[in-house]
């Protein structure tokens, strides 16, 4: 699959980018991706949610009052799940949320999300992320040449001071994300209206997802 590629001002160079089939061509798997996106969700949390037991809670050491004849229900304790400040049932505890995933299907899910960009014409190619001014501004002017008003996710290829200054451009603009292209991952490829990707970045993802990988 060939493509344009374009410059930050948003009009074509003239070149062309070979976007590597095994990529970019791969078959579309939504169960696949669906589950690496899973995953990736679970993995984030912290799982340190805690909540205390009967037998937690602090006092409730005595019988508030006798078994029988004073007209009220029976209590053993103050602290039961039915008084104020008594112990919680059946609430959750710190536990672990990882989910396994091997790292052919990984990046199986990724070549899937690549593809259904690229089958959308989602994916911008561009020479090189290099801004005349480091501004806020000019990178939101370059933006809305490149995608109009589309969301978008800026992959970085090469940790060099030109991408490092776009970089810091887009931080503040909304609906715009950038991410080292070695971070690649599902949640953000499929949450983002079009990816942004520099010609580095394009040979960053090949060097990993291309053929034998």
């Amino acid at each position: 699959m060939k493509v344009d590629i374009y410059s930050l001002n948003g009009k074509k160079t003239g070149q062309q980018a070979d976007l590597p089939a095994e990529i970019f061509e791969a078959p579309v798997n939504t169960d696949l991706m669906h589950q690496a996106f899973v995953r990736q969700m679970a993995n984030s949390r912290a799982g340190t949610h805690s909540t205390k037991g009967r037998s937690e809670v602090r006092g409730g050491g005595r019988k508030p009052w006798r078994q029988k004849g004073t007209g009220r229900a029976r209590q053993g304790s103050t602290r039961a799940a039915q008084w104020v400040g008594g112990g919680k049932i059946h609430t959750p505890k710190p536990r672990d949320y990882t989910q396994p995933m091997p790292k052919k299907m990984r990046r199986a899910a990724l070549r899937s999300a690549l593809s259904a960009k690229a089958a959308s014409n989602e994916i911008v190619v561009v020479d090189e992320l290099r801004l005349d001014e480091t501004r806020t501004k000019a990178m939101a002017v370059a933006l809305d040449k490149l995608v109009g008003k589309d969301s978008a996710l800026i992959l970085l290829g090469e940790k060099s001071e030109p991408e490092s200054m776009a970089a810091r451009a887009a931080r503040n603009l909304p609906g715009t994300k950038t991410l080292d292209a070695m971070y690649l991952n599902v949640r953000d490829l499929l949450g983002y209206d079009k990816i942004i990707l520099p010609v580095k970045a394009l040979d960053v993802i090949a060097g990993y997802l291309g053929k034998g990988e």
